[in-house]
């Protein structure tokens, strides 16, 4: 388990830990060295390193045919090299970035050896990706195959978060005779019904297993939740799908996981003292899709409090709207407690009306939060009164199932009243706070500055060997801005080549585009679009960096999309992105306008994705808190916000942005650069170099 000298650390200490224990000058070997003597006698790293090195030989395993589609075998040396560099970090306990372009075959590589190092080792090993359909792909397809090609007795699981697990006595509370008295909303009992018809059948309890769509609001009154979840007292434990999952998680060789479970787990661990957590102890993690480390590290360290998510808790206890609620079964007993609640209701909604209002003013959708107490705190502590009454209500039941849901909600409760404290007094030091507003209402935000030390001391020491692997991790061929950002230590670096030909695709930059600020940059693109979709009759991706740009540029081509019968999927109208990307595939001319989502993560091989055109140069908004924030700091540290940050985080972007285009040997196509600062600034070479050796046009 995790155990670091101190809670999530201050720069300070985290830099005077890692020049005490890895000095600047060490080189790889030495690092190598100082860790391997920690771990003398527990890995047999002839043993580890031979397996894997023997299962990637040209006349190896990998030579079955199941495995290529019944295609012939193609040696790919990458892979080999990946895998067997993965081996040997593994032996040594050390850390490990390696960049693996699309193509290598990544999942196999590091797969393989931590199969053989998994049955040398105590306790299970983790892998954790960004994507559920990474997630899927893992354990649905590429485990079982390796299980078959190596003949080695191993067991891997999926690990997802409680919230995924269908509750057995929630759903019997909301299905029963008094279900009124747990639903909110009559109209959620059809949801529910629903739940419980597919609950009869299910062997998993896992919501993405169910076939129809479920409403989030009917899942949250069934699903598991900490707060309210009896354990071993609980009549339905013995058949609980969440802790059958967790024993399977415990007597797991690997286990698949999700990025925000992982940095939760590594959360509640890397606090002092702490009892519970929610992944075994692991002794080595692979980090797929690195590339959002530093984001995701961010995020699920950080703090997120909505207005939607308070109002549904207060609903939960009781509604006055349409008087629903727990507690409108405690009669005259729980009279106090519901007019408390009508009362906080309308706080709530005063409370973040200020932050609403605040938004308006300053004609902004997010924005920064720079001084302590700089809106008045009118709610924590009502907040307050509501929790030591409502504990001192839940003592009086006798009925455990009522009581347990109310000591859920307590809990929620002293969890939001922690969170606003937080966030109005800004307690956290070296934080960002911000404000912003989406769909459900208003969020208040607050996320780590310090990412790089805060990983250092949680996630580097050499404990247990740590892999980081994606395709995009360079920035002109080098780890320095990836290292430094996440702060990657006490470990080797790995670079592979693409195994593609760089004839496979060409590269165009129109000279005639003027800059993107320039007031005819939009018109331009109005010519240049409709000009290359032309040249593959479809099969494109054009990716924006502004929705308002894309929808003007959507707006005005449906007559030319139309014309020449190609059809045209936004993003933003009826379908959801992963609806855009089935009908894409499906029709083989179809042409997808897509912002931010669709620069990463989308996999089409085949000719499907025949043309990438990249519209500008994905910088982020320099002026989102955040990004903001972080710039700040690089300059009061003597650095350039601009060269050291905005620059090679667009590049990063930029390159994941066009590693959509070839994703197999047979994959051919274009990239269309519609960004002018690729030639009239200096920096534009950076984008231009980062690429694979394609041929460039200029025309």
């Amino acid at each position: 388990m995790i155990k670091p000298a101190s809670n999530l650390p201050p720069n300070e200490h985290a830099s005077r830990w890692a020049s005490e224990n890895i000095p600047e000058y060490m080189q790889e070997e030495e690092a190598f060295e100082c860790v391997e003597d920690a771990a003398a006698g527990q890995i047999n790293r002839l043993e580890l390193e031979t397996s894997t090195r023997r299962f990637f030989e040209p006349e190896g395993p990998m030579r079955n045919s199941e495995v290529h589609g019944g295609r012939p075998y193609e040696y790919r040396p990458q892979q080999a090299a990946m895998a067997e560099k993965i081996a040997e970090i593994l032996a040594v306990r050390s850390n490990l970035c390696i960049e693996a372009p699309t193509g290598i075959g990544k999942s196999f590589a590091y797969l393989i050896p931590l199969i053989f190092y998994a049955k040398q080792s105590p306790g299970p090993t983790i892998v954790s990706t960004e994507t559920i359909n990474l997630q899927e792909q893992l354990v649905r397809k590429d485990i079982p195959l390796l299980q078959k090609l190596t003949g080695e007795e191993f067991y891997a699981t999926l690990a997802k978060g409680r919230s995924n697990y269908l509750c057995l006595r929630r759903l019997r509370l909301v299905t029963g005779e008094r279900s009124e008295e747990y639903l909110p909303l009559a109209s959620l009992k059809l949801e529910t019904d629903r739940i419980a018809h597919w609950a009869e059948e299910t062997t998993e309890g896992d919501r993405d297993s169910i076939d129809f769509r479920v409403d989030q609001a009917a899942w949250s009154f069934v699903c598991c939740e900490a707060g309210n979840c009896l354990g071993p007292r609980c009549q339905f434990y013995r058949r609980c799908f969440y802790w059958k999952a967790r024993r399977e998680w415990e007597d797991a060789d690997i286990i698949v996981a999700n990025h925000a479970l992982f940095f939760t787990d590594l959360k509640m661990k890397s606090i002092e003292e702490a009892e519970q957590s929610l992944l075994p102890e692991y002794n080595a993690v692979v980090i797929d899709e690195a590339h959002t480390l530093e984001n995701n590290a961010a995020e699920y360290l950080g703090l997120r409090l909505s207005s939607a998510g308070m109002i549904s808790f207060l609903n939960r206890l009781f509604n006055p709207d349409n008087a629903k609620g727990l507690l409108m079964r405690g009669g005259e007993d729980a009279l106090e407690l519901r007019r408390m609640l009508a009362e906080l209701k309308d706080q709530v909604k005063r409370f973040f009306s200020q932050f609403e209002q605040f938004l308006l003013e300053q004609q902004e959708s997010v924005k920064r939060v720079c001084q302590p107490g700089a809106f008045p705190d009118i709610l924590s502590n009502k907040l307050e009164s509501l929790r030591v009454t409502l504990s001192d209500y839940s003592k009086m039941q006798d009925d455990k199932d009522f009581r347990a849901e109310l000591d859920s909600q307590i809990q929620k409760c002293y969890g939001f009243i922690t969170g606003i404290t937080n966030f109005i007094q800004m307690s956290f030091t070296d934080f960002v706070y911000w404000i912003e507003e989406d769909r459900s209402g208003i969020v208040l935000r607050a996320a780590p500055l310090n990412v790089p030390e805060i990983l250092t001391e949680i996630m580097f020491k050499p404990s247990f060997p740590v892999v980081l692997t994606s395709a995009t991790l360079t920035v002109r061929k080098s780890f320095d801005y990836f290292r430094s950002r996440v702060g990657f230590m006490n470990g080797a670096e790995l670079r592979l080549d693409s195994p593609f030909d760089s004839n496979q695709v060409r590269v165009f930059l129109p000279q005639s585009m003027p800059e993107p600020n320039h007031e005819t940059y939009s018109t331009a693109l109005l010519e240049q679009i409709p000009r290359f979709v032309s040249i593959t009759q479809g099969k494109a991706f054009v990716l924006f960096t502004s929705y308002q740009l894309l929808r003007r540029c959507a707006d005005n081509l449906r007559h030319f999309f139309e014309d020449n019968d190609i059809s045209l999927l936004i993003q933003g109208e009826e379908l959801n992105r992963s609806a855009m990307l089935k009908e894409f595939k499906r029709d083989v001319n179809s042409v997808i306008f897509g912002t931010d989502s669709f620069w990463t993560g989308v996999d089409v091989p085949g000719e499907a994705l025949s043309n990438v055109i990249v519209t500008k140069f994905p910088f982020a908004v320099p002026s989102h808190p955040l990004i903001e924030a972080r710039s700040e700091r690089i300059e009061s540290n003597g650095g350039s916000s601009f060269m050291h940050y905005s620059l090679p985080e667009a590049v990063l972007k930029f390159r994941q942005g066009i590693g959509r285009l070839i994703r197999s040997k047979n994959d051919n196509g274009i990239i269309v650069i519609l960004d002018r600062r690729a030639v009239s600034k200096r920096y534009g070479k950076m984008f231009i170099d980062s690429l694979p050796p394609y041929p460039v046009q200029f025309i």
